[in-house]
C-alpha cells in the first residue's frame, strides 16, 4: 500500500466516525493551542520588557529620591540633604567606568494650562539637554532642550503628546505659550507617542509615561519655580556607563559612595535596569515552564485518547484485517496503515489547533491588553510534538493489529 492510498483509506475511516475522530482530537487541539497561545505570551512578554528596560537604559543607573511622610522627612534631613548636584559630582569622579550622569528634579505644579485649556495629571520635571538621548524620549515635532536654554534660564518647555492634545487640541502646539504655576513657558518641542511604552511601572519600578510629561531647563525649574524646603533638590541622577561596564557591578560602589555622603539615611533608591530585565526573564521562564507543562498534560491527554481510539478501532476492523492478511497484505502493510490513521488524527487536530491557537492569542491581546507575538517557531514547535505524539501513540496499536493471526481474525465476532 502506498502513503497516498494510506492516507485515503485513513481519512476515509476517520469520515466515517466523525464525531469520534472529532471528541479523540480534542485533547492535541487544545494542546497545541495552549502551546501557541503560551508562547505568543511570552515573546510579547519579552519584546515588551526589553522596550521598557530600553526606555530606562541597558547601561544606565538610575538613583532616585524616596516619598517619604512628613515625619520621616524631617528625621532624614538631620543626616542628609537628600540627593543634590553634589551626589552626581561625586559619582562621576569617584566610581569608574561611569561616562555621563545626568540630573532631574521634579516639580509639583499645581496649575498646568493654556490660554483656553487645563490640562491634569501631568507630570513637570527639569532637566538637562541630555535627558532625551539617554532616556529615549523621541521628540515628534520641534527640538528638545538644549545647552542655550540651560544658560539662559530659557522659559521655554517641551511636552507630552497626551498634554499637547489637552491643551491645544490636535492645532498646532510649537510657538504656544503654556503656564505652570505662575509662569509662561513657549513649547519648543513635542515628544512621541500617546501613551507610556506598555505602562507606568515595571518590575515594581515607576516609569511615568511621556505623554503626561512637561520638561523645561533645570536651570528654569530652580530659579524661577518654588519647592518645599524639605524636598529632595533633586528628583533622579542617571548614570550612564562606559561600554563593556556592567551596571550591576557598578551599582555597588555607587550605593557606597551615596551611603556616606547621606549619612546613611535611606532617603534614595538605586534601580538597575540591567538587573530588572534578568528578573523579568527569570519570571518568564517560570511562566513558560509552567504553561508548557499544562499544554504537555493536554497533549499527553490527547496521545492517550489517540492510542485508546486506535486500540477500538483495530478491535472494531480484526476481520477487515484478517481478510487483508489472508489476500497478501504484508504485516508492515497493517502496520503502516494504523500508524497513518494515528498520524492523520494527529495531524488534523494540529492544524485545528494551531488556528485555535493564534485565535486565542488574538482574543488575549484583544482582551487582556496583553502584547502577543506569534513566530514560526511556536506553530512549529507545537505542531511537530503533535504529530510526534500522535506517532508515538500510533506505533502500539499498529503492532498489535500486524501481529494479528489471519485465521484467528477471520474467525473474529
Amino acid at each position: 500500500m502506498s502513503p497516498t492510498e494510506a492516507l485515503r483509506a485513513a481519512l476515509v475511516s476517520l469520515g466515517t466516525h466523525k464525531l469520534r475522530s472529532a471528541l479523540t482530537m480534542l485533547g492535541i487541539i487544545f494542546g497545541v493551542g495552549a502551546v501557541i497561545a503560551m508562547l505568543s505570551i511570552g515573546a510579547g512578554a519579552e519584546r515588551e520588557a526589553l522596550a521598557l528596560v530600553e526606555r530606562l537604559g541597558l547601561r544606565n543607573v538610575l538613583v532616585r529620591a524616596k516619598s517619604l511622610n512628613p515625619t520621616e522627612l524631617q528625621e532624614v534631613r538631620r543626616r542628609s540633604p537628600g540627593l543634590s548636584a553634589r551626589d552626581g559630582a561625586a559619582i562621576a569622579e569617584g566610581v569608574p567606568g561611569v561616562r555621563r550622569v545626568v540630573t532631574r528634579l521634579r516639580l509639583e505644579p499645581y496649575k498646568v494650562m493654556s490660554a483656553s485649556r487645563r490640562a491634569t495629571g501631568v507630570e513637570v520635571y527639569g532637566a538637562s539637554p541630555d535627558q532625551a538621548e539617554l532616556s529615549h524620549l523621541a521628540v515628534a515635532e520641534g527640538r528638545f532642550l538644549d545647552a542655550l536654554d540651560e544658560r539662559g534660564h530659557g522659559q521655554v518647555c517641551v511636552i507630552g503628546a497626551a498634554v499637547r492634545r489637552e491643551l491645544f487640541g490636535y492645532g498646532p502646539a510649537l510657538g504656544q505659550l503654556v503656564k505652570i504655576n505662575d509662569v509662561w513657558l513657549e513649547v519648543v518641542g513635542v515628544l512621541a507617542g500617546d501613551t507610556g511604552v506598555g505602562g507606568e511601572s515595571f518590575q515594581g519600578v515607576a516609569l511615568g509615561s511621556p505623554a503626561r510629561e512637561i520638561y523645561l531647563p533645570a536651570a528654569t525649574a530652580e530659579r524661577k519655580f518654588e519647592r518645599p524646603v524639605l524636598q529632595s533638590p533633586l528628583d533622579e541622577i542617571l548614570v550612564n556607563l562606559e561600554p563593556g561596564v556592567s551596571a550591576a557591578l557598578a551599582a555597588t560602589p555607587i550605593g557606597e559612595l551615596l551611603a556616606r555622603l547621606h549619612g546613611g539615611a535611606a532617603d534614595y533608591e538605586i534601580v538597575v535596569p540591567e538587573a530588572l530585565l534578568a528578573q523579568s526573564r527569570r519570571t518568564q521562564r517560570l511562566f513558560n515552564l509552567v504553561m508548557g507543562c499544562i499544554a504537555g498534560i493536554s497533549l499527553l491527554v490527547g496521545g492517550i485518547g489517540i492510542m485508546n481510539i486506535m486500540l477500538a478501532t483495530v478491535l472494531e476492523r480484526t476481520g477487515e484485517i484478517g481478510l487483508r492478511r489472508a489476500v497478501g497484505a504484508r504485516r508492515r502493510d497493517i502496520r503502516f496503515q494504523f500508524v497513518v490513521e494515528a498520524f492523520a488524527l494527529s495531524l488534523i487536530g494540529g492544524l485545528t489547533g494551531i488556528v485555535a491557537g493564534l485565535a486565542l492569542a488574538r482574543a488575549v491581546a484583544a482582551f487582556a491588553g496583553w502584547q502577543t507575538v506569534v513566530t514560526p517557531a511556536a506553530i512549529l514547535v507545537a505542531t511537530g510534538v503533535a504529530m510526534a505524539v500522535g506517532l508515538a501513540s500510533g506505533l502500539y496499536p499498529a503492532t498489535h493489529a500486524a501481529a494479528l493471526d489471519p485465521i484467528e481474525a477471520l474467525h473474529y465476532e
